[in-house]
């Protein structure tokens, strides 16, 4: 079952997975929109909050849904509300707003539909979410998927090495990739 699915269901492990696998990339996506060390672990929890309000209606049999995408809409809409309750008051005058105009808004910056891009920050998730589901597979499963997938080794040479045929490779891997999708809350 997916992480979305397993939340859906109350599983105290999967509220844990998610907290391993999030933590960290909601915090990043805090930090690149500005948002002060101080005011970061508040957003975390009015984040899971509302993940733990909200998640019966995610779908994520939607054709466009993704579990981190929903995530990030949360982030978002929870980083615009701290910079409004944060905004200073304004002072008055044409020239202070002259001055001001000219200042970027980053609560614009937080409005887009795609998460601040940080090319770790994927990379990182991912590998928290590997992490999370190693226990689960054969150590062959895992050969043949980290030497596929991640040393990009052909599927013929993985089998020559681990005494397997090449469909066994190619399965291993489509089923790691497919566990980890349904780890990182996807499928």
């Amino acid at each position: 079952m997916s992480l979305a699915a397993r939340i859906q269901e109350g599983s105290a492990l999967a509220w844990a997975d998610l907290v391993s696998l999030y933590a960290p990339l909601i915090e990043s996506w805090c930090r690149q929109l500005g948002v002060e060390a101080a005011a970061r672990a508040d957003i975390g929890q009015e984040v899971f909050l509302a993940v733990h309000r909200g998640i019966a209606k995610f779908d994520p049999t939607h054709p466009r849904a993704t579990f981190r995408g929903w995530v990030w809409t949360i982030t978002r809409n929870a980083i615009l509300q701290w910079w409004r309750r944060n905004e200073p008051a304004g002072t008055g005058g044409s020239t202070a707003l002259a001055r001001l105009s000219e200042i970027p808004d980053p609560c614009v910056d937080a409005a887009g539909d795609s998460p601040p891009t940080d090319s770790n920050d994927l990379a990182n998730l991912i590998s928290r979410a590997l992490d999370q589901i190693r226990p689960e597979l054969e150590e062959h499963t895992w050969e043949a998927f980290w030497k596929t997938a991640v040393l990009g080794q052909s599927a013929t040479r993985v089998a020559e090495e681990l005494s397997m045929t090449s469909m066994a490779v190619r399965q291993a891997k489509s089923r790691v990739l497919r566990r980890l999708r349904k780890q990182l809350g996807d499928a």
